[in-house]
């Protein structure tokens, strides 16, 4: 008897041992973010490919069986989902529920943010028509956008979408965004119209009155 064994209380197995199946959906139930075939393989103590084919007969099952989750790639890794055909049932909870639901002067900024990363926070502002820093705050403070350096030319901080953002949106990559961005300025359209003499906000500071603040 190994000692890795000795050490396990009585009933259980090794990790390398388990049925592999009911250990992936096991661990996926779990994670707070999609899980890397690396991290996976680590856990479970199989190799990447064993891992990759795993998943992958579990996703077709659960297709093939029409239930009311899937197991899905994206941002990178895979994590369950609620499929889409059940899609009423799931927004009727999050109706009656406490969940607090982005404003629609929030969505449209993350779709610029989108769409125009890197980005300004003057040129989302632009592109809106109206002053974006609170809506953009509270993006900040979501997790879905991030700062990622600074424009050499004005010193403005610029923004992006975050993993996470992929992860909510159900993305592999933000080459799977739909096909907006035509309908959006190009980005030398707004160029005379964005001045910026001060890098970024103070996400910490109170949300002075905007036009989105009725919208917050």
């Amino acid at each position: 008897m190994s000692e890795e064994t000795a050490e396990l209380p009585a009933g259980l197995r090794p990790v390398a041992e388990l049925d592999l199946k009911p250990a992936l959906e096991a661990v996926l139930m779990v994670v707070d973010e999609p899980a890397t075939v690396e991290h996976l393989s680590k856990l479970l103590e199989r190799p990447r490919q064993t891992i990759t084919k795993a998943l992958r007969a579990l996703a077709d099952e659960y297709t093939a069986q029409g239930r009311g989750f899937e197991l899905r790639f994206v941002a990178g890794g895979w994590r369950f989902y609620t499929r889409a055909a059940y899609a009423p049932a799931v927004e009727r909870l999050v109706l009656e529920g406490q969940t607090a639901r982005l404003t629609q002067a929030a969505l449209e900024t993350l779709a610029v943010v989108a769409y125009r990363q890197p980005v300004s926070r003057s040129r989302v502002s632009v592109v809106r028509g109206v002053n974006c820093d609170g809506v953009m705050r509270t993006l900040l403070q979501r997790g879905l956008v991030e700062e990622a350096g600074a424009e050499p030319e004005t010193g403005a901080i610029l923004y992006r979408t975050t993993n996470y953002f992929l992860e909510r949106m159900g993305l592999r990559g933000l080459d799977e965004l739909p096909e907006l961005a035509p309908f959006l300025p190009e980005a030398e359209a707004i160029e005379a119209e964005t001045q910026e003499g001060v890098p970024s906000f103070d996400p910490d500071a109170p949300d002075a009155p905007d036009a989105d603040d009725a919208d917050d």
